[in-house]
């Protein structure tokens, strides 16, 4: 019961701090739970896709380097963020609820975070070092799948309210999570030292951007005006 205590705490922590930055109008409780589920539901699928993609990938890794950049972008980050946005989409994309930018944001990540759960409480149970790998995990993983969460929401916002630009927007709402969840789990796979080194700075420039991304989706909510 512990390790699932540490496992879930830093998830429960970044749900409450992403649900208290929707400042304007909360989103249905219940929706956000279904979207949290939804999150955790797709694990199943996933857990299928990758080993298939992993088994078709299987003559293309000759090195290191060269399997853990085929294995983070193809086999983990493809499947993940394109099964995370497919239940976003399935979920809320016409929902009258989203009815502003930072709703997309908010519904990302918890869909986002449905999958960490599932994925931090295996970790944690099926290692001899569950307690230290669960907390090391609060600090990378379990943020690391919030910000990309972060980043396919601001898209998807921009995507359901300016339709003139909606393909790219929904384009670049898969590319950008796709794009540094793989980079995240090259740089882990590859364990290459000098590569290993860019993985700090990697979290910050992540942290910094979707920062931005969280202020300027909040400054323009639709609602602010209504509650100045």
């Amino acid at each position: 019961m512990n390790l699932v205590i540490i496992a879930s705490a830093p998830i429960l922590i970044i749900l409450f701090y992403v649900y208290y930055r929707d400042k304007y109008e909360k989103e249905p409780l219940g929706l956000l739970f279904s979207s949290l589920v939804a999150g955790m539901i797709i694990c199943i699928p996933i857990l299928f896709a990758e080993r298939w993609a992993s088994g078709m990938l299987a003559p293309l890794r000759t090195n290191m380097i060269n399997s853990a950049f085929w294995d983070a972008f193809f086999v983990a980050s493809f499947w993940e963020e394109a099964f995370k946005m497919l239940a976003v989409m399935l979920l809320v994309w016409r929902n009258k609820n989203f009815n502003e930018r930072f709703d997309g944001i908010v519904y990302a990540v918890f869909v986002s975070l449905g999958f960490a759960l599932v994925e931090n409480i295996m970790y944690v149970l099926n290692t001899d070092n569950g307690i230290q790998t669960g907390i090391a995990r609060s600090f990378t993983a379990v943020p690391a799948h919030a910000m990309f969460g972060v980043m396919m929401g601001y898209h998807l916002g921009l995507a359901r309210f300016i339709k003139s630009k909606r393909k790219m927007h929904l384009f670049h709402a898969f590319f950008y999570p796709f794009l540094f969840h793989g980079l995240y789990d090259f740089i882990l796979m590859s364990k290459n030292d000098w590569l290993l080194l860019t993985f700090a700075p990697l979290m910050v420039y992540m942290y910094i951007r979707i920062k931005k991304r969280l202020i300027q989706h909040s400054e323009d909510s639709v609602f602010k005006s209504s509650t100045e």
